[in-house]
């Protein structure tokens, strides 16, 4: 997409401007490197860039401050270039940031052994099981871990890049570059409140298939393990193992993430209240729900309403 690195560009020029019209000497030169055998980046829009270079001719040994990746490549083999090009440019740089899907290739390289980082929250659980030795974090918008910087999906890019300011020029400058530009200096919530859990889901097994659909239409009930298991006429622990395998997720789990996501749909379709909702989705109480929200999401339940409810409501 684009408009990451057109967004990240415009942010540090941004700070440029309102840096010159003091001090007359820009922090920021920014460069535009293609990892294509050519300049020219193609938008999944249509829309194309013309890079300041390929990367195959910048020499990996130069002195850099920041190195910023925002996307994976079309291949393996375009992958492994950049890759293997980031492995030889970092001792020369002072700090690495990926942005989305660009901590995978930062996790091919192993700067991030032994690191937090996050990623695009789809694939968060691709990161963490290809590379173990990563602390993968979920809720976080960016995070740093020393001289390494990853963000979470597509425009968290921007927040990091206006806490990369924030670091370099101050706490004023990054605020007034963020009201210039109408953004958050510090968006409230993190990226899981994008994340979605799908409701229906299908699974090969006719038992436990039908177990679902009984599921999401009973989210008030009892659906302890010992419930499910009475359901389906299985023991707790067959139906555990059974389910787990099935779905991908323990028994609890998949109840609280269904509960979760019925309780986001109604707040984004619906105009029934909060404690309603929290009823009917089998929180029992809006602290019950507060609280899920709070922890998950980083949002109170109105804050989720406010952001995401339906403009038109039939």
């Amino acid at each position: 997409m684009l408009f990451e690195s057109a967004g990240i560009a415009d942010i540090l020029m941004q700070a440029n401007r309102l840096h010159n019209a003091e001090r007359n000497q820009p922090r920021y030169q920014v460069s535009l490197a293609s990892s294509q055998p050519h300049r020219v980046i193609q938008g999944q829009s249509g829309l194309n860039l013309l890079a300041d270079y390929r990367l195959a001719d910048l020499d990996p040994g130069e002195a850099r401050d920041t190195i910023i990746i925002t996307g994976r490549g079309d291949n393996e083999q375009e992958e492994r270039a950049v890759v293997d090009w980031i492995r030889l440019a970092a001792p020369y740089t002072r700090r690495l940031v990926s942005v989305c899907g660009g901590a995978m290739l930062l996790a091919q390289t192993g700067l991030l052994n032994g690191l937090h980082a996050t990623t695009h929250w789809r694939l968060l659980d691709t990161l963490q099981t290809r590379y173990p030795e990563v602390e993968v974090q979920s809720g976080p918008l960016y995070i740093q871990d020393g001289s390494v910087w990853t963000s979470g999906g597509v425009s968290s890019g921007f927040d990091l890049t206006l806490a990369l300011v924030e670091e370099d020029y101050g706490y004023s400058l990054a605020r007034d570059v963020a009201q210039d530009l109408v953004m958050y200096l510090r968006r409230p919530g993190g990226q899981m409140q994008f994340s979605r859990f799908q409701l229906h889901q299908t699974t090969s097994n006719r038992v436990i298939n039908a177990l679902l659909h009984w599921l999401a239409d009973n989210l008030s009930s009892d659906l302890s393990v010992e419930k499910l298991a009475q359901q389906v006429a299985m023991s707790p622990r067959n139906f555990t193992r059974v389910f787990t395998r099935e779905t991908g997720l323990p028994p609890a789990r998949y109840v609280a993430e269904t509960r979760l996501a019925a309780a986001r749909y109604q707040l984004e379709q619906s105009s029934e209240t909060i404690e309603k909702i929290a009823v009917i989705t089998g929180f029992g109480n809006s602290i019950n729900l507060r609280r899920i929200f709070e922890k998950q999401l980083h949002l109170t339940p109105g804050e989720y309403r406010q952001r995401f409810h339906c403009r038109q409501m039939a």
